[in-house]
């Protein structure tokens, strides 16, 4: 017997039928003697409905009331979910986040998860109840309602599974695992068996879209090996019942993967833009007057690439930030131009950041020279380059990106292993 918490994403509950193929997954966990927490996501469009009808009522809206308004699309999933396992035969209840509870910070519509007490729940799977959880929500310090923020569900799923100490957090989804990169984009892209913690966590945070930042965060922090899986397999096709080695890809700590390949993947992120600013004061605390305001607005900086100037007097700065923020970040930069000090500001929408994702790379030299050289004999101009121990991250003209991930995927044998 182990202990098992599932998470269902909005596509795998959308509807009564998807929830009751759902419950098929779950009674067949329970009737292999396991205890079971489940989480779910509202139902696919709902959050987005909730969200609307709140800009709808008032563009300026109390951010505790509108949580008090998204949160309900999860209690919807989870009351039916209930219902639907007790139908079979299933001792289940449903739960909200602020009756277990997850507590969390103060920040309504982006909250972050503090505690999580779980010995309640653990009380509960002594009786043999399944827990249906609502996910993407908790209990502020303020008493009130407070949600995760999009994605927020695989965080409340890997978090209880942590508190309760689950054997393992399985994550279904619509797709049925982790691929080495697009399959849209791709088609010979390959699932992954096993992907280590860390190069999950820079495959979700450079555009790869399976799972939350966060929740692959807290999953690290705690060790809690995660399979990403099909919701749309048939509950009952062989191997779906295998507790050791389900269909899907895991994610778990670098030790358990013996075969470390040097790059396991290709992620990419389109809608980037680039900010230039020309003929910048060279001098201390720049840096500091140009990117604390940015901060401040709450608008995310990635790649920053700095030109010294001969004379020592003069430099240019160039970064990036998505493009929904440009209109943003100009107006912040100008209302600082005087305090920075530069000349010009120039910006480039329409950009892609492609990135390289690998553990081995940390014992490997001349992976970055293969990169530049395949982009350079497909004629794609690298416009700035980050990097770190285990990835890559090239900033390219937008109408490249396919060419570029496909042919990075093949310089690197993504297609063949």
């Amino acid at each position: 017997m182990a202990r098992i918490v599932m998470k269902f994403g909005g596509t795998s509950v959308a509807d009564i039928n998807r929830i009751r193929n759902v419950a098929r997954h779950v009674k067949r966990e329970v009737d292999a003697g396991h205890e079971v927490a489940v989480v779910v996501s509202a139902m696919s469009g709902k959050t987005n409905e909730l969200v609307a009808w709140c800009r709808e009522a008032s563009p300026m809206h109390d951010a505790r009331e509108y949580d008090a308004v998204v949160a309900s699309g999860e209690q919807v999933t989870a009351g039916l979910l209930a219902i639907t396992l007790q139908g079979m035969g299933v001792h289940a209840r449903s739960w909200q986040g602020w009756q277990i509870p997850i507590k969390t910070d103060n920040a309504h519509g982006a909250a972050r998860i503090q505690e999580i007490d779980g010995s309640f729940l653990a009380k509960r799977f002594g009786e043999g109840q399944v827990a249906v959880i609502a996910g993407f929500q908790g209990l502020a310090p303020d008493n009130r309602i407070a949600t995760l923020g999009r994605g927020g569900s695989d965080t409340s799923a890997v978090a209880i599974a942590a508190a309760v100490k689950a054997d393992r957090c399985d994550i279904y989804t619509d797709v049925d695992g982790v691929y080495t990169t697009d399959p849209r984009i791709e088609p010979k892209a390959r699932r992954l068996a096993k992907i280590s913690f860390e190069e999950m966590l820079e495959m979700a945070s450079l555009g790869a879209k399976v799972l939350q930042v966060r929740s692959v965060e807290l999953a690290m922090v705690h060790k809690v090996r995660t399979f990403v899986r099909s919701s749309f397999e048939d509950p009952d096709a062989p191997g779906m019942g295998d507790f050791d080695n389900p269909p899907g890809t895991l994610i778990c700590d670098e030790d358990e993967i013996l075969e470390q390949q040097v790059v396991t993947g290709i992620a990419y992120a389109k809608d980037e833009a680039q900010i230039s600013l020309r003929r910048v004061s060279d001098r201390p605390g720049v840096a500091a007057g140009i990117f604390g305001p940015l901060a401040e607005a709450n608008i995310n900086v990635d790649m920053i690439v700095q030109n010294i100037s001969e004379d020592g007097l003069r430099t240019d700065m160039t970064f990036t930030v998505p493009s929904a923020d440009v209109a943003k970040a100009v107006a912040v930069l100008e209302k600082n131009k005087d305090q920075v000090g530069f000349d010009a500001l120039q910006h480039d929408e329409g950009m892609a950041k492609v990135s390289v994702i690998g553990i081995g790379m940390r014992s490997h030299a001349g992976v970055a020279a293969i990169a530049f050289k395949a982009l350079a004999d497909r004629g794609i101009n690298i416009r700035a380059i980050t990097t770190s121990e285990i990835k890559i991250s090239i900033l390219i003209d937008a109408a490249y990106t396919e060419l570029a991930v496909r042919t990075l995927h093949s310089v690197y044998g993504l297609d063949k292993q």
